[in-house]
């Protein structure tokens, strides 16, 4: 098993700590692999496995319908959790004895020796260079943040925030998931993820967006935020 029995402790404390920086067994929603470790573990773990509590927790929150439509098939349960991980990259070795592809951009000797007749051609390659360099893809730094929006009182329409939240529209802002959470007595908060690109929105302008329905919604809180 990736994880292990999941009826024992130890197999338990692994699935805490693989949950740890993660909201689901597999990329950022809800995925079958999640029902098939939930499943496994049967039960809620006990409250000092912080981090596997809230994610049962998220994923019992779900009914059996819902379970079903969730992306993703169904896997054997040793093919999830950080064991499995480990064990794939121990197999993989450390150097490889095989010959490395040749890099395109290796083609391009920028400090040769040459004379005045090869200087134009060293300006048309790096010219060439440059425009090569220019045209690959930049990484766009991206993050995962659940966010907790807690109402009023027990009166308040859910529905009406969370329709406020989702018409918000940002440049690199995606919703996902969202689900009532039971807060105090009958008073349940809207847990609603979101994927963000770092550079383009920050957490401070999704929550004065939100904030603007002040007469239903009392605060905003990250309950959860880590980079992808």
């Amino acid at each position: 098993m990736g994880f292990g029995d999941l009826q024992t402790r130890d197999a338990l404390l692994l699935l805490n700590t693989f949950l740890a920086d993660k909201s689901y067994i597999q990329g950022y929603y809800p995925t079958q692999g999640d029902v098939v470790v939930f499943e496994a573990v049967k039960q809620p773990p006990s409250g000092d496995l912080e981090h596997a509590l809230r994610w049962y927790t998220h994923i019992a929150s779900f009914s059996d319908v819902e379970k079903q439509k969730f992306q993703g098939e169904s896997q054997s349960i040793e093919n999830y959790g950080q064991y499995s991980q480990v064990k794939h990259e121990l197999k993989t070795p450390a150097v490889s004895s095989e010959k490395k592809p040749a890099d395109p951009d290796d083609d391009v000797d920028l400090f040769g020796d040459e004379d005045e007749e090869e200087s134009e051609q060293t300006r048309q390659r790096l010219a060439a260079y440059a425009e090569k360099k220019s045209k690959k893809p930049a990484i766009v730094a991206k993050s995962s943040i659940v966010l907790d929006i807690k109402p009023w009182d027990d009166e308040t329409n859910m529905q009406e925030i969370e329709n406020h939240v989702r018409s918000i529209e940002l440049d690199g802002l995606l919703w996902g998931v969202s689900q009532l959470v039971p807060l105090a007595f009958t008073i349940k908060k809207l847990q609603i993820t979101c994927v963000v690109e770092d550079d383009k929105v920050g957490t401070d302008m999704i929550e004065e967006r939100i904030m603007e329905l002040a007469d239903h919604v009392q605060s905003v809180d990250i309950f959860s935020f880590r980079k992808i």
